[in-house]
């Protein structure tokens, strides 16, 4: 086990999940500490001193420097451990990694989020992720509903082109839309039966390892 390290987790959370594959993907055993977010355990004030975003995942690390999002942990474990690659290996691919996994985030996540945050009776009062209260605007998730759609058709056309969103190798930027799909499914929404590219790499995808924890 990493010494030291202690990732904040959510095993029900797609967030958490993203940072949780890239651990799994770089072989790396580090202590996990469960977050309550169903019972809001995140806005505790003992969790709030970790973390005063209130999010997961957050990596602790030995000299307690606490990382508190997917884009600062990612890079940190390609640092601390570069075999496999997952950010890129060249100039270019690393690159469209990081541009792919922008556009993943920007209109994948972020559509499936505003409908789950949006319409869902749970999150009321929660539109938003963090330590403030935002109520809901039943227009963002109308609008989110239909973004996803566009999205699917995004990424379809992309993986009718490459083996892997990014490129050749699987990186960070699969995981990313994975989760997003899966993500996705909460909802019942899912790839069209026409959208054989995406299905095929959601098939391959799911096939890992790092997939099932």
């Amino acid at each position: 086990m990493m010494e030291q390290h202690v990732f904040y987790d959510c095993a029900t959370a797609p967030s958490p999940r993203r940072a949780r594959m890239l651990i799994a993907e770089k072989r790396l055993d580090i202590l996990t500490v469960q977050v309550d977010l169903r019972n809001r355990e995140q806005l505790s004030d003992e969790f709030r001193k970790i973390n005063p975003r209130c999010t997961v995942p957050a990596l602790k690390l030995p000299d307690d420097t606490v990382l508190r999002d997917n884009a600062s942990i990612a890079r940190y474990l390609e640092e601390i451990r570069p075999d496999p690659p997952m950010l890129g290996r060249d100039p270019v691919e690393k690159a469209l990694v990081a541009e792919w996994n922008a556009i993943i985030e920007g209109e994948g996540l972020l559509a499936i989020a505003e409908v789950v945050r949006n319409s869902l009776p749970g999150m009321k009062g929660r539109a938003l992720t963090g330590p403030k209260s935002y109520a809901q605007i039943p227009e963002l998730a109308d609008r989110g509903r239909e973004r996803v759609t566009h999205f699917f058709e995004t990424l379809d056309k992309r993986l009718a082109g490459t083996l892997y969103v990014g490129g050749e190798i699987f990186s960070w930027a699969d995981i990313t839309a994975f989760v997003a799909v899966e993500f996705a499914g909460w909802l019942k929404l899912v790839p069209d039966e026409s959208q054989h590219s995406l299905r095929i790499w959601r098939e391959s995808v799911s096939a890992r390892p790092s997939a099932s924890g």
